[in-house]
């Protein structure tokens, strides 16, 4: 990644879809003797809270994946299971917003697979290396990892601050762009909703 021009991190910032929505995002910007670890060495620096979060996501996924090959007696027993599932989910949400540091925190105005632009009220070098970690309320998850500023541009009286990732787990970076696609269909539904009651 940091072999990579500006302009290459640019269109990989802009290869994956990404839509705009509000969601908190702790930013902390790195020190110049920190350096952005590895993918291995990613999960040594995450945050316990982040990793037993992804790790039951993957097993709830494993744990329905089965039923959907029974037959229709499955369905009760599958409905059960995924209100159970969700239980989990708040829970493991409400554990993820421990984590959340209001000192560091800021709102994204747009988020995807490749990073995110937060709004600041104070401006970012482009190639400054930040921690973070965005909580996304709608899929009750939360994501950690590292980004690197490639624009700063200032809209009115805040700073609109591109990050693209440099360090993010595969199955992180999944989720992102799930909730994306997914955020898209409600706001779809909601665009579609409100011209039908205001037609």
């Amino acid at each position: 990644m940091e072999n990579l021009s500006l302009e290459e991190k640019k269109a990989q910032f802009d290869e994956y879809f990404s839509i705009q929505h509000n969601v908190n995002i702790n930013v902390k910007p790195l020190a110049e003797s920190e350096s952005v670890p590895s993918e291995a060495g990613l999960e040594q620096a995450m945050p316990y809270a982040f990793r037993v979060a992804s790790e039951m996501a993957s097993i709830e996924a494993q744990a329905l994946r089965p039923l959907r090959h029974l037959s229709d007696h499955a369905e009760s027993l599958a409905e059960y299971l995924n209100h159970q599932a969700r239980k989990i989910d708040l829970m493991m949400s409400f554990i993820l917003h421990q984590q959340d540091e209001p000192d560091h925190r800021f709102s994204t105005i747009k988020l995807g697979g490749g990073g995110v632009i937060i709004k600041s009220s104070t401006a970012m070098n482009i190639g400054s290396q930040a921690e973070l970690k965005l909580f996304l309320d709608t899929e009750a998850a939360a994501i950690f990892c590292y980004g690197e500023v490639i624009t700063c541009e200032n809209v009115e009286d805040d700073y609109h601050i591109a990050f693209v990732f440099n360090s993010i787990r595969e199955q992180d970076q999944e989720l992102l762009v799930r909730a994306s696609l997914h955020l898209q269909t409600q706001q779809l539904k909601k665009r579609a909703q409100d011209k039908a009651s205001g037609a």
